[in-house]
């Protein structure tokens, strides 16, 4: 019982840590989009895709090692904490170095160019914060991450939104979004410190293993991070800011699902790793449940872009947007297919099958970067949608394939039952909203309402029902 308070604790704090991330970025987006245009949203986002995509390369393979690691061996903690962090730095310096390197040889404009460097300054200190991340997650203390990140989100947003009021431009946001990241790191360190005896030591044997072993990690990541942003890349590359700019802003209102499919599969991950020598039947149960959980939000999110995308981006942004509706519903398809993706790839590397992800992400990324170009040249924004659909479509195929042949056969029906029903309940919902063509916000709330009181219904009758449930609560009581 302890466990499984325990996993909803750290579930929730991810999530709440995820979430506000992704309302602060929705919000910060739609900001730019409004006070500053289209062109400078894309240079921002720009910027930050270069920033996302090093500061990948550099700590997100490390991350993930760590954490495995660290759940398995929690004695070695200081060893992780100072050593780890000395070799996080030094990847992070040569990693800002690429960037500049890379943004320099490529055509962008001189003020592009400057918002990419500056933004690209972060990566040291949120590359440094993923190693106490990574011990919180291992020693299931995800409260933590939420206690240092959130506030300071929050007051990154209303400063943002203050330095745009007062004229300033999107470089200055770029700055701002270092120092606040500078700011999580002090937090984060200040809190380990209460619970983690430091040995102001570098352990090189350690440094030495730990690049052995995390080669295969950082290429993944490496390879991930790029393939999440390359149709981003490419667009900037054969179009404009402009076409970035809108393209950004159809990808962050998808931002919430996948923030919310990270929190959930990364506050799986410990659990996962330590019941791999178990057997496999521990983990089967484990996996499919958390694939059902995205199903039911990533199924009624499809529904509800197809029918009101629109107007949502038009709600949202401003009406120079409406012209990306079809791309964001050919966008949308992707979450039908992510909820396997985020799960099964933790799961693979929790039992060791991590060489299967590195060729996902290779094979992945070299078909969709071949196939993007044509597309994107082509089409441009909606071949750019086209790109983004086909490879999480080929990511999601290979991971239930290797999944299926190295693990256990998924219990596709187990799985999509209750998603399913909740989808159709929704459908029915937008068909009638549809009809009788409400103002939006109030279409937006009553839609919501409804897959709330869905939700909650299936979920009691899953857990027996409320007589069932009731009985539970009194003999609690």
């Amino acid at each position: 019982m302890v466990e499984k308070y325990k996993l909803i604790s750290n579930s929730l704090s991810m999530i709440a840590n995820r979430l506000a991330q992704s309302i602060t970025a929705f919000v910060l987006t739609a900001a730019i989009a409004r006070n500053l245009g289209v062109e400078a949203l894309g240079q921002y986002l720009l910027g930050y895709s270069y920033y996302f995509m090093f500061v990948g390369i550099a700590s997100q393979g490390l991350k993930v090692l760590f954490t495995r690691e660290l759940a398995r061996e929690p004695e070695k903690t200081s060893v992780y904490l100072i050593s780890g962090t000395w070799l996080q730095l030094i990847f992070s310096f040569l990693s800002y170095g690429a960037l500049i390197i890379v943004v320099f040889l490529l055509p962008y404009s001189s003020k592009t160019s400057t918002l990419c460097y500056i933004i690209g300054l972060t990566i040291i200190p949120f590359a440094l914060s993923n190693v106490t991340e990574a011990i919180f997650q291992a020693k299931e203390k995800m409260h933590l991450i939420a206690i240092a990140t959130v506030p300071v989100y929050i007051l990154r947003l209303l400063i943002m939104i203050w330095a745009m009021q007062l004229k300033y431009g999107v470089e200055y946001l770029g700055a701002i979004l270092f120092f606040s990241e500078t700011l999580i790191l002090v937090i984060e360190w200040i809190l380990i410190t209460r619970f983690v005896k430091i040995q102001w030591q570098i352990d090189r044997v350690f440094v030495w293993n730990t690049i052995k072993n995390a080669r295969t990690f950082v290429v993944i990541e490496a390879m991930a991070v790029v393939s999440s942003r390359i149709q981003i890349l490419i667009l900037s590359l054969l179009g404009n800011e402009f076409l970035v700019g809108l393209f950004g802003g159809i990808v962050q209102l998808l931002q919430p699902f996948l923030i919310i499919a990270n929190s959930i599969t990364v506050a799986m991950f410990p659990r996962l790793s330590k019941v791999a020598d178990q057997g496999r039947e521990k983990q089967q149960p484990i996996a499919e449940s958390f694939i059902e959980i995205l199903l039911t939000i990533g199924l009624p999110l499809f529904l509800g872009l197809l029918f009101f995308g629109k107007d949502l981006l038009v709600f949202i942004y401003t009406p120079s947007f409406a012209q990306g509706s079809l791309a964001l519903s050919i966008s949308a398809v992707s979450l039908l297919f992510l909820p396997f993706i985020r799960t099964l790839c933790y799961l693979l590397v929790a039992n060791h099958f991590e060489i299967v992800n590195l060729r996902e992400v290779f094979i992945t990324n070299t078909f969709g970067s071949l196939l993007g170009v044509a597309l994107v040249s082509q089409y441009h924004l909606l071949g750019a949608a086209i790109m983004s659909l086909l490879m999480t479509i080929l990511g999601c195929s290979q991971y239930v394939y290797f999944t299926y042949t190295l693990l256990f056969p998924l219990n596709l029906w187990r799985i999509i039952r209750r998603p399913v029903i909740i989808g159709i309940l929704m459908l029915v919902v937008f068909l009638i909203l549809k009809n009788i063509n409400l103002n939006f916000l109030l279409t937006l709330i009553i839609a919501t309402s409804s897959y709330i009181l869905f939700v909650i219904f299936m979920s009691i009758h899953a857990l027996g029902g409320i007589h069932l449930i009731w009985e539970k609560f009194v003999k609690k009581g």
